[in-house]
């Protein structure tokens, strides 16, 4: 589970919240569809996940209408989105992983892995 501002949610719902947080970043709409494409599921799925995340106060969304982040959906996004990217840069420049296991093993790891060491990942990156 992951917890921020009193918000406990799992680790599917933290892939839909950086899906979402990384679609608007190219898109002024994100819609049901997009998420569905993004990460290659159904879009049931992605509507039991959006009124899931809605409960949690994570995203607007009215029925048929585009999803918004709420401004805790959007701190949450970006945290889980930089997490990932520091862990891919990570394991490509440091590790020599090939891109596209690296983006596979980032998504994984992104979810066990602590911030202690996301800043010691980083800080070792930057010198």
């Amino acid at each position: 589970m992951f917890v921020q501002d009193n918000v406990s949610i799992s680790n599917a719902l933290k892939d839909y919240l950086e899906a979402i947080y990384n679609i608007s970043q190219n898109k002024t709409n994100v819609r049901t569809t997009d998420i569905a494409l993004y990460l290659g599921i159904s879009k049931p799925s992605v509507n039991r996940a959006v009124n899931s995340l809605k409960q949690h106060g994570l995203v607007s969304h009215k029925p048929y209408g585009d999803i918004v982040l709420t401004e805790r959906g959007i701190q949450i996004g970006e945290t889980v989105c930089l997490r990932h990217k520091m862990i891919k840069k990570f394991l490509v420049n440091v590790l020599h992983i090939p891109e596209e296991e690296a983006e596979k093993e980032a998504c994984q790891i992104e979810h066990n892995i602590s911030q202690n060491t996301i800043d010691k990942m980083k800080s070792f990156m930057e010198n």
